[in-house]
């Protein structure tokens, strides 16, 4: 494609002396390999017709390049290319484009917080931004993955106040009576017990602020001994582990884990040295008048001298800009916080604005069940929230695609259940809410991760079959099937560009379903073992067989050998 962009570039230059980069796309086969409508651009400026331009253009493109079989002239004055099909071959051979080689690129993303279990929005996170970091690294850049989660705050306050209440008072060696297997699942009971009697006893509600501070002093002070530091630090390791070990299962790996505690001192010092310049006194808070930017005012540190989210998010940007001095930040989390993000970074840009200009905030809505449940929508008339202890936890999502491959495939494969996930998952775009349907994730016939699984073993299997050399194959002319397969595999490097440049997954997925039935259909009229044609077939098979793999292992989906 580059060889006929510089073709197209050289004949606009020579006919017309326009220095002009030219857009390819992809029409409709019938149609041709790549077309453009540059003619239709500077049209205006030669006062010409579009198609008269077109046909000239088309003309001194041919003789620029032996690699184009034809070029034709449709409609008002696109131009439709026709490749050879020795030079169709060779773009088998063409990687994805390295264009961020060298830059330092940070991608945060399912940020849970300790002392609470995951749900299906830190599982759809960690999915989408597994897939967004793999894109990245196929583009050339050094991807740090990192993860940001409260390890202070109201919410932990309340769980230990359920946890001294649970152990009879500060009492750290009662934690040993906990199964490990059971850890998360008692902490996130705890903190629900804790919201509770927060929200309904005034007096409960003193104690949990108590104890909000006394954490705050722990980190503080870098208390390791007290008893309530002991069982704070243990906990909290407990979520950790259980993080590790959950991540560790769907293949998700971060190379730092920030906790609020460790942000919260360089963005108090950010706001505090801000005040006045950025940031106001209210009432006793300091805050960030947001109207003058017609967003909202929010408090970052409250009345009692405490940091809010908001000022643990200034840190946070500050704290990982001095640990990789990034070229790119990106940031994905749920729509919900997208006005609360917003606010955020215009007050960071009022005195940090290049790291602002670095910043990506990618949204994503939310994940509900066939059925209408969510993490954050309504079960059985309530509305579901970590604060009720109702959510759908990410371990019932992954156990209800399992149960559903067993029950609609007759298999049992982890790794098939967590490709139907992640596939579910990614082939939407993001931004809007998605269903997810566990029967119809596992399905080997749609569009589904399985079935992508399958077209892979099912290669594979055809290759091992063969006893033939097919790197002694040549290319004299392609028939109507080879050439369509050949020319849907070239197709990958573009759409892992379109991918990479838009931070969209599911434009690769769309991609593999696609190349999928193209070589059903190839397969269906075309034999290839025992054919006199098998050698080519062959190395076309093996071609397909490894954009699919690739394709898969940049969704972070496992790709079999066998099903």
């Amino acid at each position: 494609m580059q060889e006929l962009k510089e073709a197209i570039k050289k004949a606009s230059k020579d006919l017309f002396d326009v220095e002009i980069e030219p857009e390819l796309t992809r029409p409709e086969e019938r149609f041709g390999d790549y077309s453009t409508n540059i003619a239709l651009q500077f049209a205006g400026k030669l006062d010409k017709k579009p198609r008269q331009i077109a046909e000239q253009l088309a003309k001194s493109v041919i003789g620029l390049t032996y690699h184009i079989e034809k070029a034709e002239v449709a409609g008002s004055g696109f131009i439709n290319f026709t490749l050879t099909d020795e030079a169709l071959m060779t773009q088998l051979r063409t990687k994805p484009a390295q264009n961020l080689t060298g830059q330092e690129i940070v991608v945060e993303y399912s940020d849970p917080n300790p002392f609470k279990v995951l749900h299906v929005g830190h599982l759809y996170t960690s999915v989408v931004g597994d897939a967004i970091a793999k894109l990245l690294e196929a583009a050339g850049a050094n991807v740090h993955r990192v993860n940001f989660g409260g390890d202070v705050g109201l919410h932990v306050a309340k769980t230990m106040w359920a946890i001294l209440q649970n152990l009879g008072g500060e009492l750290p060696e009662k934690l040993k009576g906990v199964e490990k297997n059971q850890r998360p699942l008692w902490l996130t009971e705890r903190y629900v017990e804790g919201n509770s009697a927060y929200a309904k006893n005034a007096s409960i509600k003193d104690q949990v602020e108590g104890l909000n501070n006394r954490i705050y002093q722990i980190h503080k002070k870098q208390d390791k001994i007290s008893p309530l530091a002991q069982i704070y630090w243990t906990t909290r390791q407990w979520s950790y582990d259980y993080f590790d070990e959950f991540y560790g299962r769907i293949g998700s790996r971060f190379e730092k884990y920030y906790p609020e505690s460790e942000t919260v001192e360089p963005g108090m010092q950010a706001v505090k040295a801000n005040i006045s310049r950025v940031f106001a006194e209210s009432e006793g808070a300091i805050v960030f008048k947001g109207e003058v930017h017609n967003m909202h005012t929010r408090v970052f540190i409250n009345s009692q001298g405490l940091p809010t989210y908001e000022t643990k998010d200034v840190g946070l940007i500050l704290q990982k800009w001095q640990d990789f001095h990034f070229d790119r930040s990106i940031v994905i989390t749920g729509n919900e916080i997208y006005e609360y993000m917003q606010v955020v970074l215009k007050a960071i840009d009022q005195f940090e604005p290049e790291l602002v200009k670095k910043t990506t905030h990618i949204t994503h809505g939310m994940v509900k069940l066939a059925g209408g449940a969510t993490n954050q929508t309504v079960r059985g008339g309530v509305k579901m929230s970590s604060r009720l202890g109702n959510v759908i936890t990410a371990d019932e999502v992954l156990a209800a695609a399992n149960a559903a491959n067993k029950a609609v495939n007759k298999q049992e494969n982890e790794q098939t259940a967590l490709g139907a996930v992640k596939y579910a998952f990614l082939k939407n775009r993001i931004g809007a809410d998605i269903i997810f349907d566990p029967a119809e994730s596992v399905s080997l016939q749609g569009n589904s991760g399985p079935y992508l699984q399958y077209a892979y073993v099912r290669a594979r299997s055809i290759l091992q079959k063969s006893t033939v050399n097919s790197q002694q194959s040549t290319v004299n002319k392609f028939e109507v099937g080879e050439r369509s397969l050949v020319r849907k595999i070239s197709e990958y490097p573009e759409v892992v560009e379109k991918a990479v440049n838009e931070l969209m997954p599911h434009h690769v997925c769309t991609y593999l379903y696609e190349l999928a039935q193209v070589f059903n259909r190839f397969y269906e009229s075309n034999r290839v073992i025992g054919d006199p044609r098998e050698s080519l077939r062959l190395k076309l098979v093996q071609a397909y067989a490894q954009v699919l793999k690739n394709g898969l292992e940049l969704l972070n989906i496992p790709a079999p050998e066998r099903m």
